[in-house]
C-alpha cells in the first residue's frame, strides 16, 4: 500500500497481482482485488474497476466500500449497469 499512497501506481499494482499469486485466504484477497480496483478507478479505467470490484464481492459480499464505489462510478460516470 506504500506505493499506491505515493501515487506510484504502477508499482503497487505489481505489488498487488505478487500479492494475488501468493494468497490464498478468500477474505483477505477480496481487500487485494479491492485495492486493484481503486487503482483503476483514480486511473480513469472505470470499466475495469467494477471488475474487480465484483470479483471482491464474490469472496467478500460484506464489502460495502466495494458497493459504494461501483454506485458512485455507476451515477458518476452514467455507466449502464452490468
Amino acid at each position: 500500500m506504500s506505493a499506491q499512497s505515493k501515487g506510484n501506481y504502477a508499482e503497487a499494482l505489481q505489488n498487488y497481482y505478487e500479492a494475488m499469486r501468493l494468497e490464498i485466504d478468500p477474505y483477505d484477497r477480496s481487500y487485494i482485488l479491492y485495492n486493484i480496483g481503486l487503482i483503476h478507478t483514480s486511473n480513469g479505467e472505470h470499466t475495469k474497476a467494477l471488475e474487480y470490484y465484483f470479483r471482491a464481492l464474490e469472496r467478500n459480499p460484506f464489502l460495502t466500500q466495494a458497493f459504494n464505489n461501483m454506485v458512485v462510478i455507476y451515477h458518476y460516470v452514467r455507466l449502464s449497469p452490468l
